[in-house]
Order: C-alpha cells, then sequence, then structure tokens
C-alpha cells in the first residue's frame, strides 16, 4: 500500500542527503519502507531511520554474484563502457568508486587499455587512491546506496581532473512511473534515488553537464 506518512511518521527536520534543504513531510509509505522526496532537488530518499546499518550492508553486499568472469554480468556494464570509451583519450587513467566484492568494470577498462584503479569502502578500503585524481570515474549500481549522496558527488568531483567524466549507472525514476511498484527499492540497501531533475542540480552544483542513455546510465563532465 502506498500513501504519504503523516506527520507523525516523518518530522519535519530530516534535511535532504544531496542538498541539505529540509523536507517537511514524505512522498510515498511503500512495504520497504518511508520514502522523502526533496522540493529542492527532486532526490527520493528513504527514511534514515529505516537505512540498514553498515553490517547488514556488508552482509548484504558479499552476497552478490558480481564475477569479474561472467559474460551476463559483463554484458551489463558494458552497456556503460560503450558509451564512455569513445569520450576517453588514449590510455585515461580512471577510478571505479564503490566497485563491489567482483570489480568486472575496472578489469573490462583496464583490458580495453584504459588503466583503472577501484576503492570501495568495504571490499576495497585503501584510501590512497583517493588522493589521486583521474580522467575518469565510474561509479556503477553504487549512487542508489549512497545514505549521504552529497558528500559523496562532492568526493568523487574532487577526484576528476578538470576535464575529466563521471560514468554513472543508476536506475532513474521518471515521470510516470508508480512508484509502489517499482522494483528499485525493494533492494534494502538501495535509499537514494534520482530523477533527471536531481541530475540537473548535480549539474549545476559541479559544473557539469549531462547526457542520458537508456534507463541507467549518464555521462556526466565539465560543461
Amino acid at each position: 500500500m502506498i500513501g504519504p506518512p503523516g506527520e507523525a511518521d516523518w518530522p519535519a527536520d530530516i534535511a535532504c542527503g544531496l542538498c541539505g534543504h529540509t523536507c517537511t513531510r514524505g512522498f510515498a509509505r511503500v512495504a520497504s519502507g518511508r520514502y522523502g522526496r526533496c522540493p529542492e532537488c527532486d532526490l527520493i530518499f528513504q527514511h534514515p531511520d529505516e537505512r540498514p546499518d553498515a553490517l547488514t550492508e556488508h552482509r548484504l553486499y558479499s552476497a552478490h554474484d558480481n564475477r569479474v568472469d561472467d559474460p551476463g554480468y559483463r554484458a551489463f556494464l558494458q552497456r556503460l563502457t560503450d558509451r564512455l570509451i569513445p569520450q576517453l583519450s588514449p590510455g585515461a587513467c580512471g577510478l571505479d568508486y564503490g566497485a563491489g566484492p567482483g570489480p568486472a568494470l575496472a578489469a573490462m577498462l583496464d583490458q580495453a587499455g584504459f588503466p583503472t584503479a577501484v576503492y570501495d569502502p568495504f571490499f576495497a578500503p585503501d584510501t590512497a587512491v583517493l588522493a589521486r585524481r583521474y580522467d575518469f570515474v565510474v561509479c556503477t549500481e553504487t549512487a542508489e546506496h549512497f545514505h549521504h549522496p552529497g558528500a559523496a558527488f562532492d568526493q568523487i568531483a574532487g577526484l576528476l581532473q578538470p576535464a575529466g567524466c563521471l560514468g554513472l549507472m543508476t536506475r532513474l525514476f521518471d515521470a510516470g512511473t508508480d512508484f509502489a511498484t517499482w522494483h528499485y527499492h525493494r533492494d534494502p540497501t538501495h535509499v537514494s534515488f534520482y530523477t533527471e531533475s536531481a541530475l540537473d542540480w548535480l549539474a549545476a552544483r559541479h559544473g557539469w553537464r549531462w547526457r542520458r542513455y537508456g534507463a541507467d546510465v549518464v555521462i556526466l563532465r565539465q560543461a
């Protein structure tokens, strides 16, 4: 069942994790929890009290079967590489931000001639890679896990060279989509959801322009 939470369900002092604007009422209440929708940047986000803790996240991520040599997974990721690689200079160096337990995308980019480091707070937590700048950053099926997306995208922006680009994969919420039946919020680790308006806000903050390819591939780069 879907419906807006009442005032008791959604306190007026919950800040949006992307822009920091105070959200005073809920957007939806479904089986997976309560969600707000920011009136400033249009991020849809799960109530903070209902998000998984780090131990739960680690356990659930560890169960993902994202093997580097899995042809199906590589075909899924290729929808991003097919759009990203033509926009890279030969030998460009990148970072897979939120690589997960099976960094297949980094391996694919390495094999294509684009050396790619990996960072993941659970599975590749070497923060030394965050002290460099890169020609590109890829962030695939990761942004929806951000509890604090504003801080995460600020960090990503700081990792990019001035002419660098960000390859993003996350399922966007479109007008006309029925949130109640939308599959994407059913994953208990998915807590932040983006619309085209949210991407407009993000691009304006960082001086990016962006282009969307299908339901879940976005390339952002300096305007």
